[in-house]
């Protein structure tokens, strides 16, 4: 295993689905039909839903119990609703692919592996999921990405506050044959940074990631 920072903790953004979606498998008996926007095309509207389904910020206590998360936690309390406010990092985020991997029931492995698979181009807020692991890792790879904080001020930021009011943009997933390899890079962006640069950004990371 090749790691930098890798504890270092980071607001999740749409990463956090994985877990809710895990969450909901474990403790329903049918998956609900908003799982696979939620995963593939990273919809807003269906996490937001599955969330407040869950119980919010217990949804993450669970997992992170569950999976041994050590640097995850969930939102700030003033903030129950804001499931891309959760903190995560790396690590932990290797450790959710693995546990998904290895551990989780094979059905709810199927579910969610088929859908990070066949991640769409765009997600439905419109922004392009192809940065990352798409653009520098050659298909097999199944990817869940996470964006937030593009086009919104600065003003209101306080250390330590999981870099509020500065663009985070995230690329994880299995890549190579077999999708045995697990890759997590997780960026806070300088504050007014552009979607495009940002995403030229990590993707040039991740080739440098992947080439080790």
């Amino acid at each position: 295993m090749r790691a930098y920072r890798a504890h270092r903790v980071f607001r999740s953004a749409s990463v956090v689905k994985i877990l809710i979606a895990l969450d909901h498998l474990e403790r329903s008996r049918e998956a609900d039909p908003r799982l696979g926007p939620m995963l593939r095309s990273s919809d807003d509207a269906a996490a937001t839903a599955l969330w407040r389904r869950g119980g919010r910020g217990a949804i993450v206590e669970r997992m992170a119990r569950r999976m041994g998360l050590t640097d995850t936690r969930p939102p700030p309390a003033d903030k129950p609703g804001f499931w891309g406010y959760t903190a995560l990092s790396a690590a932990d985020v290797v450790k959710t692919y693995r546990y998904l991997l290895e551990r989780a029931r094979p059905e709810h492995r199927d579910v969610v592996l088929r859908e990070l698979r066949r991640a769409t181009r765009r997600g439905t807020d419109g922004y392009d999921q192809y940065f990352g692991i798409p653009r520098a890792v050659p298909k097999p790879w199944a990817v869940k990405q996470g964006w937030s904080g593009f086009g919104q001020g600065a003003s209101g930021v306080v250390p330590g506050d999981l870099g509020l009011g500065r663009p985070v943009l995230h690329t994880t997933g299995l890549v190579g044959p077999g999708e045995r390899y697990v890759v997590a890079v997780l960026t806070l962006q300088p504050a007014g940074t552009s979607y495009p640069t940002a995403a030229a950004r990590i993707t040039a990371l991740t080739r440098q990631v992947c080439a080790l």
